[in-house]
């Protein structure tokens, strides 16, 4: 073993004594950074309206004399010609033929549209209350221009149409409400900018005033995923005050049953808890967390993932925010989100996982006793190598690897022996990835080698044969000097090279 002074003088060198929590919560977040870009494409920021939910019948509110046939193929210069006459029936008949036009699933015109200087008549078929079929049409051709690249939205924001979308959401008549509901959430979903200019304009309440029991499911839908791209973004972050006004809303909306509800309901939260601690804790302190612990059993893939996700935001946060993610369950659903057949999904949980061992030693114990360890063992060991890869990297970069080494000074011999497990899967993965000198001279700067040499003077047997292999395989390399002290047989001493550079897969 080695002298005393070895010994303090590598705990001088390598132990990092007061290390910044700061810093070892920048590398969690870091993490949390790199599964977002994993993850950019995981709910439509925009959606064009092929049909209206509440509306069996699509042709219900168009003109009887109006054919499918009359309409369906009328080309763009009849269109311009009826949007810009005077008579209420032509124009009604133009706003149809473009919104179908507008309407299809392929190459839709949006741009000879907009060309064609129709989008100012739209907008101001908005206004007339008195012609409800020809405001809903115009608004339904409105919403799939918003509905295309950043260039369209703004043609609709520049030519005037938020405030009278706003104004729309109050309309007594449901389908035109939700049109505008629509239409309001792909101008959000075009980036911050158009997100903090609704707000501005007081669409929240506006929004939020729809949502009674009497409201359809469907409408519903829309709503809660207009409210999430409110929600999205954090170049800058959505105002304090909007989250705050809007959070109530969102907790009542993720109670009810509905998937595609509760989905959009999920992202939301974790969009507003992708942040800072001082974010975190808004959400935390609403009280929600124990019911997103509890959608992450939910069988639907489309709600659990965003449930874990806002979990995995809140256990990246402070130490009291974690511990409200411990208490409100998360360690009893892990280890089955471990298992999960989707490697997205593992890959989160494994996240997660990392952020809580990362934490105090209370934290860490309750992550044992809930039996966290034997699927993360499992997980290092079985899964595909994308994934394993993945796992090693999140374990390195969130400061779980140390908490980990920590933990080969407890007292239970069966947890020691899962420990020496866990660290000889990540040694095989990181085998895979020829990172295994790194890797070993990162757990000696951790003390993790100290650790695992005290073992070989454990009482159980076992354990010291695991700790001997250990060292045999993965320290076996290291120049070893035998020394004598006071002319008695002393253990051989280490003696190790300087790390050569960041640990990086």
């Amino acid at each position: 073993m080695p002298t005393k002074n070895v010994v303090d003088e590598r705990i001088s060198k390598f132990k990092n004594k007061g290390k910044d929590p700061a810093k070892l919560r920048e590398k969690r977040i870091s993490v949390c950074v790199e599964l977002r870009k994993a993850h950019k494409n995981e709910s439509f920021l925009k959606r064009r309206n092929l049909t209206l939910s509440s509306l069996p019948d699509e042709e219900a509110l168009s003109p009887d004399y109006i054919s499918n046939e009359m309409v369906a193929f009328l080309p763009i210069e009849d269109i311009i010609k009826d949007v810009n006459s005077g008579c209420k029936d032509s124009q009604t008949r133009g706003c149809q033929a473009a919104r179908k036009l507008l309407s299809q699933e392929r190459n839709p015109p949006l741009k000879e549209i907009i060309d064609a200087g129709l989008l100012s008549r739209f907008v101001s078929f908005l206004c007339m209350d008195d012609e409800p079929t020809l405001q809903f049409e115009a608004a339904w051709a409105l919403t799939n221009i918003a509905s295309g690249t950043s260039w369209h939205t703004q043609q609709v924001v520049e030519h005037g149409a938020v405030p009278a979308f706003i104004a729309l959401l109050a309309s007594p008549m449901l389908h035109i409400s939700e049109q505008a509901v629509w239409a309001l959430g792909n101008i959000a979903g075009d980036g911050a900018a158009y997100r903090d200019i609704l707000i501005e304009c007081n669409v929240i309440p506006a929004l939020l005033a729809r949502i009674s029991p009497d409201t359809p499911v469907g409408y519903l839908r829309n709503l809660t995923w207009t409210l999430s791209n409110l929600c999205r973004n954090k170049n800058p972050f959505p105002p304090l005050s909007a989250v705050q006004h809007v959070l109530p809303s969102l907790i009542q909306l993720l109670h009810l049953s509905d998937k595609d509800i509760l989905s959009d309901a999920c992202w939301a939260i974790s969009y507003l808890s992708d942040g800072d601690n001082d974010r975190i804790d808004v959400v935390v302190k609403t009280g929600i967390v124990s019911r997103l612990v509890e959608l992450m059993s939910h069988e639907e893939l489309s709600v659990l993932t965003p449930a874990l996700r806002s979990i995995g935001n809140i256990v990246s946060g402070s130490d009291l925010q974690t511990q409200a993610a411990v208490d409100g369950g998360v360690l009893k659903v892990l280890p089955q989100l471990m298992r999960n057949p989707k490697a997205s999904v593992q890959k989160e949980a494994a996240w997660a996982l990392s952020n809580i061992a990362a934490g105090p030693c209370r934290q860490i114990q309750q992550l044992i006793t809930c039996g966290l360890l034997p699927p993360l063992v499992e997980q290092l060991r079985n899964v595909n190598f994308k994934t394993q890869r993945e796992a090693v990297v999140n374990l390195v970069q969130s400061g779980a690897l140390e908490a980990i080494i920590d933990l080969l000074q407890v007292k239970d011999a069966k947890v020691i022996l899962v420990i020496l497990e866990a660290i000889n899967n990540i040694f095989m993965a990181a085998e895979k990835l020829g990172e295994t000198e790194k890797l070993s001279l990162l757990v000696e700067e951790l003390g993790g080698l100290d650790r695992i040499e005290m073992l070989q003077n454990h009482d159980n047997d076992t354990v010291y044969q695991a700790a001997h292999a250990l060292i045999e395989k993965y320290f076996g390399d290291v120049s070893i000097v035998g020394v004598k002290v006071d002319g008695t047989d002393e253990a051989f001493v280490f003696k190790t090279t300087d790390v050569q550079g960041p640990f990086e897969f």
